[in-house]
């Protein structure tokens, strides 16, 4: 035997951490509650988790590695935006049984206060992603002027869908992104 067994699992703390949450409210709820809810100590946590700001956006590192891959698995012959468009998607898309998680996760993220200067951190990661990419396809510098307004604009452009999709019952999260985008094309149109 390797090491020592896992005392909780990624999914045990966050179901303890979301109810906690929704019962306490975040500002309300400490790693110490959280703890106790599964079971640990809070050192524990710490192995799976930073911080209590990390709960909420499970294992993003993962996420973004496949959300990379997505995108330089696009044709080559793909326009970039296209390719961002279908990558964001992509990234977006999730299993219907965890669409409502997913959306009081994403509700937490964007409307809680506390947690505004910690998503600029993640959406900063996010961004990097999609400037890596349209980088190499251009074969340009990173920080260069498109590959820095490609992460800025999709990232916006998720937002958006993200808080139209959060404000409604309505269209499915795919639908919303869809709609945005087609949006950006209108305003593009609107310049001519």
């Amino acid at each position: 035997m390797i090491g020592r067994p896992p005392a909780t699992t990624h999914a045990e703390i966050e179901v303890a951490a979301f109810d906690l949450f929704a019962r306490r409210g975040f500002a309300g709820t400490t790693l110490e509650h959280i703890a106790q809810a599964v079971g640990v100590g809070k050192r524990t946590i710490f192995r799976y988790y930073p911080s209590k700001n990390d709960i909420l956006w499970g294992q993003f590192d993962d996420s973004l590695a496949r959300f990379a891959e997505t995108l330089h698995e696009m044709p080559a012959d793909m326009p970039v935006f296209e390719a961002v468009y279908r990558g964001i998607v992509d990234f977006n898309r999730f299993d219907g049984q965890v669409i409502d998680h997913h959306r009081e996760r994403m509700a937490l993220i964007l409307r809680t206060p506390e947690l505004q200067a910690h998503s600029a951190i993640r959406y900063q990661q996010w961004r990097r992603v999609i400037e890596e990419f349209v980088a190499d396809r251009l074969d340009q510098n990173q920080s260069s002027v498109i590959p820095v307004t490609a992460g800025h604009v999709g990232l916006a452009l998720a937002l958006s869908a993200y808080e139209s999709w959060l404000g409604s019952d309505g269209p499915s999260l795919e639908d919303e992104l869809e709609r945005v985008f087609e949006g950006l094309g209108q305003l593009m149109v609107l310049r001519e």
